[in-house]
């Protein structure tokens, strides 16, 4: 036991590099308009995030994420009304990004598995935040380690009305969103220097 706590100690810190990630979410049309309608693709713009991590010894601490709700934006090739439209009740009425912000994904206890040379897999046994509900959240990741870079990709789903949000329509309800969502990320981590930790 004594021997896995310096591994914390020497665990490097990598933060994300949001301009060199990508992370969007999928929502799902229904309804009587759903097949002329598309699917919509929103882009999370605003996130930031870090965790602790031994490449050495594929051990990986803590992980925090934390999205600016109001940063979502729909990434559909649709007009600007439609785009407006969507965006306002994003954020009024499904969001409430006035109310609520942030959106906050914390994970105390990671799992690595190795998979190939500099390939590996984690999984983030975490609690995700969001409309002012906190829920467990398991997220599997794909990382490549590429140097003092990580490479983090994956995806997630969950259904909005377990956070207390209301599904909305559109179009007097002829276009309908469906419960659940889908999160797919590709992340860009950077270790940080050693020397400007205590």
């Amino acid at each position: 036991m004594a021997e896995t706590s310096p591994a914390a100690v020497q665990a490097d810190r990598y933060v994300i590099d949001s301009r060199a990630s990508r992370f969007t979410v999928q929502a799902f049309a229904t309804g009587l308009l759903a097949r002329m309608g598309h699917n919509p693709v929103i882009g999370i713009r605003d996130f930031s995030g870090e965790m602790q991590f031994n490449p050495d010894k594929l051990e990986a601490g803590s992980f925090r994420l934390v999205i600016k709700s109001a940063s979502l934006g729909v990434q559909n090739d649709i007009s600007d009304k439609d785009r407006r439209e969507i965006e306002r009740l994003m954020n009024q009425e499904v969001l409430e990004t006035a109310k609520f912000p942030e959106i906050v994904y914390e994970a105390a206890t990671i799992s690595v598995t190795k998979m190939a040379d500099m390939l590996c897999s984690a999984t983030l046994n975490g609690n995700l935040t969001l409309h002012g509900v906190t829920r467990n959240q398991t997220i599997v990741v794909r990382v490549a380690l590429l140097g003092s870079m990580l490479r983090a990709s994956g995806d997630f789903t969950l259904n909005q009305t377990d956070y207390n949000i209301k599904l909305v329509s559109v179009a007097g309800g002829a276009l309908k969103l469906k419960d659940e969502l889908k999160f797919s990320f590709e992340m860009v981590a950077r270790k940080q220097d050693s020397k400007s930790c205590l």
